[in-house]
């Protein structure tokens, strides 16, 4: 088999999901035997110190008698994420500086700032 054969028998159907620093590639395959599968690839990009940057890529493959299982325990699990925490995504978390659940600070700290809303006189037009 040329290698030309064997790319055109590797791209078969392809879909790509960019995520941030992640891509997601969907990519059908052959089998010697001519049947399909599905490849999913992450590949996440990292910044090198000098300013460089590489990939590290994880792979599932996934073969056509498992597909309606993994389908309904996909659509299950992330049906659950959302059931549980909506579906906003917290990107703050993500910060090494996040602190979860960190009380506002009282009113009277806030008046001490200078040209904050709190430390300016209310003024009642009527009195003027």
């Amino acid at each position: 088999m040329s290698d030309r054969d064997y790319q055109e028998q590797e791209e078969i159907y392809s879909k790509v999901v960019r995520a941030g620093r992640r891509t997601y590639f969907f990519d059908v395959r052959s089998t010697k035997a001519d049947d399909y599968y599905l490849t999913i690839t992450e590949s996440k990009k990292f910044t090198n110190d000098d300013g460089s940057f590489h990939f590290k890529k994880h792979k599932i493959y996934l073969y056509k008698e498992d597909f309606v299982e993994f389908g309904e325990t996909l659509k299950e699990v992330t049906d659950y994420i959302i059931d549980k925490k909506g579906d906003e995504v917290i990107s703050d978390r993500h910060q090494t500086d996040f602190k979860k659940d960190e009380p506002a600070p009282p009113a009277e700290a806030d008046a001490a700032e200078p040209n904050h809303p709190a430390s300016f006189t209310n003024i009642d037009f009527d009195d003027i």
